[in-house]
């Protein structure tokens, strides 16, 4: 009787702690996730009767430029990892190394769970910016190489990125010069290269919020593994 017991008072207490835990986890996830930004186009479909849109978001498009050993890289080499990137150049004296120390929290935030989560940081002064002085920057701060990428390569192509791809200057909060770019903004991808949200990598609380969001895009389903299960 006695263990009956305590089986029943355990069920009793625990299980509606576990269901309460449950129900506010995924409610929160539901209602909570992180927006997507830019659109490339927007369709009117039919469906039931009534017209419904259907958006194709803006994926960060493919490309190459060399990484701190002198790799030629892109981002779809992490595959479906989800990114976090940001833009420095390892001659700043103002807000970078507060970024690049910032970024490093991040990272060492993730070190148990590493595979979720990437993180990219392009120069934009490519020009003194050579494979040689982004791996001494990233030996500075103690970064963990095989998770972080520092990237350079022709400058055209980088600033095209940031202005064309992650929408630098519509992200910032002040206008940006568009021949020198410094903005202290985090860009968060999901896992098909969509910008779901951009950070002052210099505010806690803002770290903070990256920092959910990447957890709460970590829990989102993946549609085409989904699919994939009823195939034959």
């Amino acid at each position: 009787m006695k263990r009956r017991g305590i089986i029943v008072f355990l069920i009793a207490v625990l299980l509606p702690i576990a269901s309460y835990l449950i129900v506010n986890r995924y409610s929160k996830g539901a209602t909570g996730m992180p927006r997507r930004y830019f659109y490339d186009t927007v369709t009117t479909k039919i469906k039931d009767g009534k017209p419904v849109d259907d958006t194709v978001w803006h994926k960060i498009r493919p490309f190459k430029l060399k990484n701190q050993f002198g790799n030629e890289v892109g981002l779809d080499d992490f595959g479906g990892k989800i990114i976090v990137a940001n833009f420095f150049f390892t001659s700043c004296p103002t807000i970078c190394p507060t970024l690049t120390k910032n970024m490093k929290k991040l990272q060492s935030a993730f070190l148990k769970t590493d595979s979720i989560v990437r993180f990219v940081s392009f120069t934009v002064d490519p020009a003194r910016d050579s494979v040689e002085k982004i791996k001494a920057y990233g030996d500075k701060y103690g970064i963990n190489h095989d998770t972080w990428w520092m990237l350079t390569g022709p400058k055209e192509e980088i600033y095209d990125i940031a202005l064309n791809e992650f929408k630098a200057s519509v992200a910032s909060d002040v206008k940006i010069d568009t021949s020198f770019i410094h903005t202290e903004k985090f860009f968060l991808l999901d896992r098909d290269k969509v910008v779901r949200g951009w950070y002052n990598g210099l505010d806690s609380t803002n770290l903070d919020k990256l920092i959910k969001d990447i957890i709460l895009i970590s829990m989102e389903r993946d549609k085409k593994k989904k699919r994939n299960l009823f195939r034959k």
